[in-house]
Formats: structure tokens, C-alpha cells, sequence
């Protein structure tokens, strides 16, 4: 659904995006990370045939952004991070303008639009001119109008910035209704669990360049070793010593309790317990610490500091 070889972009002489290779497969989300500035929207304005690449190439929904722009603008929905809306017109003209646009008949025009606004709380509002919506509701509004046309690859830019927590998961469930094997989504956020919750997918982008990307859990693993797990125990262990098997390392310890990793915790964790219970210490829990989203990213950005240095 979505593939780029090498895409680059150059502005007087400053390689705003430079080597990004990305595949995406239909069905799939990914979510792009990183910090102001990484490359993230020049990225995704290649994507849908906005800007031109320098180098390289970028087929969406099976077209050439630059040899067949049209064809691509028609295949992409996009929330942008400045939306355009039209402050002197209502709601619901403004989706049956943008459905001409599109190319959808009256029918097509009024049903959908009548679902989107619907579906985002903004029925209420739709004879209400747009440059008396809240940010929150223009965020909506956007969205619904990069819905309209039902596109099979949704390029979303900050898609709950500026909403209430309410509106946020409005949001974030109508992106997990809209994941299907047809529709490819890629999300544009700092909201790491946001990220997390919604992606199949990460890439990490900085300075232009992706530095790491994959699955959440490969990530994890790669950048930060296997899980680590806690071992509380109901008193302090006055300095009992507790041995670890040998697919288990150390992390940290405390007086009543320790942490360790292991890459093996189906094997590793059901026969530390039986052997500290053999010897009655008193096992209060055993729980799993999650490598969190933050972590991966931080992790990432470190390397590629550490990785710029050592080439200087």
C-alpha cells in the first residue's frame, strides 16, 4: 500500500529528509516519531504528492507520488497539522464542498457527511459557521473531512491535539474502527501512548533519517534487552542471598524485594518460585515491568547522538 526507496528532500542545500525507507502493508498503522523538525511532515507532504522528492521515490496505494500526483491525492486522506477550514461556512457545507472536491454525487455527499459529523458530536453544530468551533471541534472537523471520500491510506497529522481527554478517545477509537485490510494509516504524534495504543508500527525519525523502526515489541526487545520482572517479598530478606537461575540476570535489588531480566520468563520465573518456596521465604508478588514506549524512543535518540559523535 505503501512503499519508499531512499526518499530525500533538499532545501538550499539542507536535507530536510534524507535515505527514508518505509513499507507498509494494508491494514497496517505506524506511527512516526520524532522531534520538531526530524522531517516528519516534509515526509509526509512527499507522501501525498505535495512536495516534489530530490531523490529517491514513493509509490502510494500503488502510484508514483511525483508521475502520478493526481492519482495519489485521490488515494489519501490527510489531517494536516494547519487544517485550511473555511471560517465563514457552516459545517456541513463545508464537508458537501470538499465532497465535490472529491468527486462524490449528492447522495454520496450528504450521507457520508451526515455519519462523519454524526460520529465526531459535531450534529449539533453542523449550520454552525467553522470560525466559531473550539480547536477541538475544527480538529474534528478536519479529520472528517479527510474521512470523506472513504480513502484506502490515511496520512494523520497530531490527529488529538488540542482536545479534551473526552474528545481524544472519540478520536483514537474511530482510527481503531477505521483500521481494516483495506486502509493503511500513518500517524504523525509526540503522544507516545497514543502511539503505542494505536500502531502496528514505529519509525523513529531525526535529523531527516529514520534511526529505528519495527514492531513495538522487536523494538523493545533490540533497544532495551529482554522484559525485566519484580520479586517482592513480604519481609525484609536480612540478607538471605537469592540465587538466580542462569537465564536470569540481575537488575537491582532492595532489602525486600529484587528485579532482573530474562529472555526466557516461561522457564525462568515458574522455577524461582518453586525454589523460594521450597525454602519458606515469603513470596508477597512477582510482576512483569513492561519496557514503555518513552524508553524505546529515548533509547533511540541516544544511539543516534552517540552514533553522530563517534562519526565527527
Amino acid at each position: 500500500m505503501l512503499e519508499t526507496h531512499d526518499l530525500s528532500k533538499q532545501f538550499d542545500g539542507f536535507w530536510a529528509v534524507d535515505g527514508v525507507n518505509l513499507s507498509l502493508s494494508a491494514g497496517e498503522v505506524l506511527a512516526l516519531l520524532g522531534p520538531n523538525g526530524a522531517g516528519k511532515t516534509t515526509t509526509v507532504r512527499m507522501l501525498t504528492s505535495i512536495l516534489r522528492p530530490t531523490r529517491g521515490r514513493a509509490i502510494v496505494n500503488g502510484y508514483d507520488v511525483v508521475l502520478q500526483a493526481d492519482r495519489v491525492r485521490a488515494s489519501v486522506g490527510v489531517l494536516t497539522e494547519q487544517h485550511g477550514l473555511y471560517n465563514r461556512m457552516p459545517a456541513h457545507e463545508y464537508l458537501d464542498f470538499f465532497g465535490q472536491v472529491y468527486g462524490l454525487d449528492a447522495h454520496q455527499r450528504k450521507q457520508r457527511s451526515d455519519r462523519l459529523l454524526h460520529d465526531f458530536g459535531l450534529e449539533k453544530s453542523r449550520k454552525q459557521r467553522i470560525g466559531e468551533f473550539s480547536k477541538g471541534m475544527r480538529q474534528k472537523l478536519a479529520l472528517a473531512r479527510a474521512l470523506l471520500h472513504d480513502p484506502p491510506i490515511l496520512l494523520l497529522d497530531e490527529p488529538t491535539s488540542a482536545m479534551d481527554p473526552e474528545s481524544a478517545r472519540l478520536v483514537r477509537d474511530t482510527i481503531k474502527r477505521l483500521r481494516s485490510s483495506k486502509r493503511t494509516i500513518i500517524i504523525c504524534t509526540h503522544n507516545l501512548a497514543e502511539a503505542e495504543e494505536l500502531a502496528d508500527k514505529i519509525a523513529i525519525i531525526r535529523d531527516g533519517r529514520i534511526i529505528a523502526q519495527g514492531t513495538i515489541a522487536s523494538l523493545k526487545l533490540n533497544l532495551l534487552g529482554p522484559t525485566e520482572y519484580e520479586l517482592r517479598f513480604a519481609s525484609p530478606l536480612n540478607g538471605t542471598k537469592i540465587t538466580l537461575p542462569s537465564d536470569a540476570e540481575e537488575v537491582a535489588h532492595g532489602e525486600d524485594w529484587i528485579r532482573y531480566r530474562t529472555s526466557q520468563p516461561e522457564l525462568v520465573n515458574p522455577a524461582l518460585l518453586r525454589d523460594l518456596l521450597s525454602l519458606g521465604l515469603p513470596v508477597l508478588s512477582l510482576q512483569q515491568l513492561p519496557h514503555s514506549l518513552e524508553r524505546v524512543y529515548l533509547q533511540a535518540i541516544q544511539n543516534s547522538e552517540k552514533m553522530a559523535a563517534a562519526n565527527v
